[in-house]
């Protein structure tokens, strides 16, 4: 069988480069860095992942002997500047920093490049560049701004400062289908019917004869899940249990419940537990966090959910006679997430951006336990999705939206004190930039998760205000001017443009909020509202993900809530772009969301989300 080998460096993409590899049907594997090339042997090809760090300062131990196994090597972002200062070139900081996609020039002549146009877009997320080529080296690829492309003369080494695997590279598919299939000549003989045989296998050595306890919130991948145990063990083995944490979207508890019961299995049980999840805690660092309904922080509040979800389980089983220490737990969990949370079994080296409830501390405890069944962990949300319809699911569920597990909590922004002293010296600068580019702009207080260059941040939303030199209809241009100001300005990680509500000129004030029922019940009415909307006008067909949040953000005399509309547009869930105002999201639909909005009493500004995924996740928390 083909193989190659992925030398992961702590890139949140290295399992999108994972996906790229198996869904042209070669085999991947996924190992560290510091791997000894004695042990990779037998494999077709070798990519070096991106990363986190810098290679001039925290240093990862590699074998550079992996060069002289002469199997075809491609070093991506830091894996490029790792190839590039191994073999003496030189690597550091650039003034401008690039986040975002990009037009590079190729060399059509490179094989990595063979039949596409010497211009293309790419995404790009670093803040290093090779400054002077090593010996041997020639460039076949420039971004304005660096070295984009490089490789050896005499030998298959290629480096990549671009993510070829991810979606806002227009063409990176057709990049890995050259390194693929002309640059290591592998055979496709991996396929998706081969991964589905080796879960069931998987599931039924892990289990043996013991139950296994699944948790299902309706969405495909649980289902998936809930299927494949159905196949691999008998009905008696397997328990379907579906919790309502409070924070689900209006009617989203009897829809499961319902989707659900017409699959036909039996042993499905639902448990209301919204009331104990507000007042849950937790230790965590020598410390109390919580209660929920006091968290401010994002990171604490999925953490929470993440853990007090463990606890409705454990008391759930007490009643059925079982110990959660002793009972099989399954969940629908995605490769992603486990990338997403910096779970130490995927990467050694990988940033924590954002804490998934089904991977909080209890769960990786239990996996270590060898409790935890995921028949996903290995597969991206389109294969997922690929697996359902190939399971006979319902397209109802094969294509259901994505929902987080902790759900509107994550939705509701709150504060839990006021701006840091260093905000309003920030916000003078932050407008002075925005005007030397010729835009009207505005630094908010509030902050949100990002992913930059590989590692999680938490930095400032901006607002940016449409006028005559920049319509709200030159969707093009808008993206460009907020990606100028993420580029450029290092305490921001997204930008977002005013639709509705206010003018740069009118002071915007923040204000302390707390997660309680009366801000969870605002939250999913305009959830509600804004899908049903985005529904009706078609937009749910040609969005991947649809949300809302509330921002703590008016320029009202009284506090009230703004509201961040997010539609997102992604294959992968680990990068994407926002959906074009106009072509997907017609103007009526904005115009009748912001006339909503407008009349709401407890509503100010309706602003809407113009960043890509990096340098803003998809998420705002």
């Amino acid at each position: 069988m083909s193989r190659i080998v992925i030398l992961e460096c702590g890139a949140q993409y290295t399992k999108v480069i994972d996906r790229r590899v198996r869904e042209r049907e070669v085999r991947s594997d996924v190992l560290r860095l510091d791997t000894p090339a004695a042990a990779i042997g037998g494999c077709d090809g070798i990519i070096i992942s991106g990363g986190p760090h810098s290679v001039y300062e925290a240093k990862i131990p590699f074998d550079p002997g992996i060069f002289a196994l002469g199997v075809p090597v491609l070093g991506i972002c830091y894996g490029m500047q790792l190839i590039c200062q191994h073999f003496g070139g030189e690597v550091a900081p650039i003034p401008s920093q690039e986040y975002g996609e990009t037009w590079v020039e190729v060399d059509t002549g490179s094989e990595l490049f063979y039949g596409l146009e010497p211009r293309q877009i790419v995404l790009m997320s670093h803040g290093d560049s090779v400054l002077r080529l090593p010996p041997g080296f020639d460039v076949i690829a420039r971004s304005p701004a660096c070295v984009a492309g490089i490789k050896h003369r005499d030998l298959p080494i290629y480096g990549l400062q671009f993510h070829p695997e991810v979606d806002l590279t227009i063409n990176g598919g057709r990049m890995f289908d050259n390194f693929l299939f002309r640059v290591c000549r592998c055979p496709r003989d991996f396929t998706l019917e081969s991964r589905l045989e080796e879960a069931v296998r998987r599931v039924r050595e892990q289990v043996g004869g013991r139950k296994v306890l699944i948790l299902v919130s309706g969405g495909v991948d649980s289902c998936v899940s809930y299927v494949i145990l159905n196949r691999a063990l008998r009905p008696d083995q397997v328990i379907a249990l579906h919790i309502d944490n409070g924070f689900m979207r209006k009617g989203e508890s009897a829809e499961v419940m319902e989707s659900l019961t017409r699959l036909g299995f039996g042993n499905l049980e639902f448990i209301d537990a919204g009331a104990g999840f507000m007042k849950a805690t937790m230790e965590w660092d020598g410390k109390t966090i919580g209660p929920l309904e006091q968290a401010s922080d994002p990171e604490h509040k999925r953490m929470l959910i993440g853990c007090h979800f463990l606890e409705v389980v454990r008391e759930f089983l007490a009643r059925r006679r079982l110990d959660l220490d002793e009972t099989f737990l399954a969940q629908g969990t995605l490769r992603p997430d486990l990338i997403e949370s910096g779970n130490p079994e995927v990467s050694g080296f990988a940033s924590r951006i954002k804490t998934h409830h089904n991977d909080v501390d209890i769960i990786r405890e239990q996996r270590r336990k060898n409790l935890i069944v995921e028949t996903n962990r290995d597969l991206h949300k389109d294969e997922v999705r690929r697996l359902a319809r190939e399971l006979g699911l319902p397209e109802a569920i094969a294509s259901r939206q994505p929902f987080p597990g902790p759900g509107l909590a994550i939705r509701v922004l709150n504060r839990g004190a006021p701006p840091p002293p260093t905000y309003p010296s920030l916000a003078r600068e932050f407008r002075r930039a925005a005007q030397e580019q010729g835009l009207d702009a505005v630094l908010t207080p509030v902050e949100t998760v990002g992913v930059q260059g590989d590692s999680r941040t938490y930095r400032h939303l901006a607002l940016l205000y449409p006028g005559p030199s920049l319509p709200l209809q030159d969707w093009d241009g808008v993206r460009a001017a907020a990606k100028r100001l993420v580029d450029g300005v290092p305490y921001l990680n997204r930008v977002a443009v005013v639709l509705s509500g206010h003018r740069s000129s009118q002071e915007l004030r923040t204000f302390c909020s707390r997660l309680d029922r009366d801000s969870v019940e605002l939250c999913r009415e305009v959830d509600d509202f804004v899908v049903s909307a985005c529904t009706r006008h078609g937009v749910a067909r040609a969005a991947s993900q649809i949300l809302a949040v509330l921002v703590p953000l008016h320029a009202a005399p009284e506090p009230r809530f703004s509201v961040g509309l997010r539609v997102f547009m992604t294959n992968d869930y680990m990068t994407g772009y926002p959906a074009p105002l106009g072509p997907v999201i017609p103007w009526e639909c904005v115009d009748e969301i912001a006339e909503w909005v407008r009349r709401h009493p407890r509503l100010d500004l309706l602003v809407y989300d113009a960043t890509s995924k990096p340098p803003a996740t998809t998420e705002w928390q």
